[in-house]
């Protein structure tokens, strides 16, 4: 059997990066594609380095939510869904990306990706469950290695042309895509379009015992999936037949994980109020203004919300961006008498103190709320904005810095951190920090250069000096390893 080569490997994963960045970027409604690639038949180190170079590239070219709270949820759920599933190699790193669409995907190494615009359709916390179940599959059955093995048996020609019509599909429009794929051999297309149903059907399969698994019900997946299909027929994206798709949506698979839902009883869960708020906040994140979000969620409040207590939350963000806080404070207190632990509703009332030029009021309620819950990542970041926002940005830096150490690859907490330094006037650690920043986003240029300020500033330190160059030596590895795609 021939073994892949970490080039061939590279060049197969960068034409997904490619596929994915450019759907991330289209405004239109999409089918998700779901399984993009995922875990490989290389060793686990090689496959973790080869994802997060892929996601410095991909943070590189797409926008990214930088939402503490939406981020630990779903990091909460995706672990919630791991522990029951087969996938052995659990070193999960998550990206939510900015965008309306139908989304989600899984790259080798552990690298998940949800688009925000995922919660505005999938209604349930169990319809949200089944797309990433699908994408943990996809990891755990090691389609991406499989995939690198079935390609090298084909023509070279004929993949290599089926690679470039797919990131003609992406990049120029289906026309022009579907045109390079027709000058390929029919039989190879064929074939490949049966493997790639073939590995959907099995992440279907496993995706769904994953659910089960984790006491999920399972008759949420072709619920979710006919609503994906609605999607897509009222879409403006240009059709294409269904059986070019990459990864396809028919009424066959919806009809087949219909039936094998089937074989297992349903579950009656009860509303996530928890999904149901990070829908509302996704709802405010996508929004085109603040006045745009208040007359969305008041049009939900005069109807029947699936969760009139999340569309509430949705209202009391809206008007706080707005600038109306006393209205939020108001529709904020309608909620929390009846949940006053809900950790949203206490980071909401905070911001809408700071909002009020009030940051003293919210650092006594967050401090009060972080002596039961240390270490809580929407809390500690809340609470250092308030403290940066009540002039004490010495003590913001040393909450962030012991927050870095348990978050060191969050691009947010990096960005937080370099300003506060700066405010604190500690520039040596504010290069660093900003080094950081560019680092996970894959601006290796500008993370060299914010290095090397760190080390003219620093040079009569050597602990210091030393670490900045062992970050520079990181960096010219880092290069080396993007390049290669």
């Amino acid at each position: 059997m021939a073994v892949p080569t970490r080039r061939s490997a590279t060049a197969i994963l960068l034409s997904s990066l490619l596929f994915i960045a450019s759907s991330t970027t289209s405004q239109e409604l999409k089918l998700p594609n779901l399984g993009e690639s995922s875990t490989s038949m290389f060793s686990p180190e090689f496959e973790h380095q080869l994802g997060r170079t892929w996601l410095r590239i991909f943070r590189s070219h797409v926008p990214t939510v930088n939402d503490p709270l939406m981020f630990d949820y779903l990091q909460h759920l995706i672990y919630q869904l791991v522990r029951h599933s087969k996938l052995e190699d659990r070193r999960l790193e998550i990206v939510v990306v900015d965008n309306r669409t139908i989304n989600a995907f899984a790259v080798p190494g552990g690298v998940i990706g949800i688009h925000n615009g995922l919660l505005l359709w999938a209604q349930t916390e169990d319809e949200l469950a089944t797309v990433l179940a699908h994408e943990i599959a996809h990891l755990s059955q090691r389609h991406f290695s499989r995939g690198v093995e079935f390609q090298q048996k084909q023509q070279p020609l004929a993949l290599a042309a089926m690679l470039a019509s797919l990131i003609l599909m992406a990049t120029a429009g289906a026309d022009v895509g579907m045109a390079a794929l027709s000058a390929t051999q029919a039989a190879t297309q064929d074939s490949a379009l049966r493997y790639s149903r073939g590995n959907e059907q099995e992440a279907d399969r496993v995706g769904m015992q994953t659910m089960v698994a984790a006491g999920m019900d399972p008759h949420a997946a072709p619920a979710m999936f006919e609503r994906m299909m609605q999607a897509s027929r009222y879409s403006n994206a240009n059709r294409m037949p269904e059986f070019l798709r990459s990864h396809p949506l028919s009424e066959n698979r919806i009809a087949d994980t219909r039936n094998r839902a089937r074989q297992f009883p349903k579950q009656d869960r009860q509303i996530s109020l928890s999904y149901q708020l990070m829908r509302a906040r996704a709802v405010n994140e996508l929004a085109n203004t603040p006045e745009e979000a208040v007359q969305k969620f008041r049009g939900e409040l005069e109807g029947t919300p699936r969760s009139r207590e999340a569309a509430v939350y949705g209202l009391v963000l809206a008007l706080t961006e707005a600038g109306r806080e006393e209205e939020a404070i108001l529709e904020l207190d309608g909620i929390w008498s009846g949940n006053p632990g809900q950790l949203e509703y206490i980071i909401a009332d905070a911001e809408i103190d700071m909002r009020r030029d009030r940051p003293e009021k919210a650092i006594e309620k967050l401090t009060t709320q972080l002596e039961l819950s240390p270490g809580n990542h929407p809390l500690t970041m809340t609470y250092a904005n308030a403290l940066m926002k009540n002039q004490q940005p010495h003590i913001a830096e040393e909450v962030l810095v012991e927050q870095s150490r348990l978050r060191p690859n969050d691009p947010g907490l990096w960005y937080l951190l370099a300003e506060v330094q700066g405010l604190s006037g500690n520039i040596v650690e504010l290069h660093q920090s900003r080094a950081e920043y560019f680092i996970l986003n894959g601006i290796l240029d500008e993370a060299e250069k914010q290095l090397n300020y760190a080390l003219k500033l620093a040079r009569e330190d050597y602990l210091t000096t030393a670490k900045i160059r062992q970050r520079l030596r990181d960096i010219t590895r880092m290069r080396e390893r993007m390049e290669s795609f």
